[in-house]
């Protein structure tokens, strides 16, 4: 599977560096999206059900009942994206963690959106002190890691909240270190068993110390 080309062109731009490598998802990994996004959604008559771990099938009319289709899903997150900096906050000790590596270790955010929400994304991270290196993606995220990481063999740990996305990973790079964090573990219920080559971490504060010891300090 190829790398979305707009990422690789995103790629492209980021300077040279041979440290260990540290990629980040961003929606419930460092910005809370499962929180908020239902306050978005009754702003229009709309709620969530949270009966499986997707949002098409889960988002109801409240007052008919009618539960939404994926077009109208994906309006919906657009919207959600649009005014992203009115509704996501930073993740409990999110910064304090990246700050701790941020000398040691290449910070790379790579987040599956569309791209042309990059730039209100990189004008929230920013304006919340999250100024690190922000790539998105509209395609799989393992070839996009394949390729951060480059030709070298140099440590990488790769932390998102979607399984697939993981998978996808270990499939393009075989030796990355996953990890599984959600900003709201109650989701783990509709989750099957993970692989046992993926780490689950329940918070910030539990993946720090994980995450430094994968990367060599």
């Amino acid at each position: 599977m190829s790398v979305d080309p707009e990422t690789l062109r995103q790629i492209e731009e980021l300077s040279s560096d041979d440290r260990p490598l540290l990629i980040l998802d961003v929606d419930d990994v460092l910005l809370e999206f499962i929180r908020p996004f239902p306050r978005f959604l009754e702003k229009r008559g709309l709620h969530l059900t949270m009966a499986s771990f997707r949002l098409t099938g889960n988002i109801a009319e409240r007052t008919t009942g009618r539960l939404v289709e994926q077009a109208e899903v994906t309006a919906l997150l657009d919207d959600f994206f649009t005014g992203q900096a009115d509704w996501q906050s930073i993740t409990d000790g999110a910064p304090e963690a990246l700050a701790s590596f941020e000398d040691r270790v290449e910070i790379v955010l790579l987040t599956a959106m569309p791209h042309k929400h990059r730039e209100a994304r990189r004008a929230h991270l920013d304006a919340l002190g999250l100024s690190y290196p922000l790539l998105t993606t509209e395609m799989a995220k393992g070839p996009a890691v394949a390729r951060l990481r480059g030709p070298s063999n140099r440590p990488i740990a790769f932390v998102d909240d979607q399984p697939p996305n993981l998978i996808s990973a270990r499939e393009s790079v075989s030796d990355a270190n996953l990890f599984h964090l959600m900003a709201d573990n109650s989701l783990r219920e509709f989750l099957p068993p993970l692989p046992d080559d993926i780490t689950v971490v329940h918070d910030w504060h539990d993946a720090r110390p994980k995450i430094a010891t994968a990367l060599g300090f």
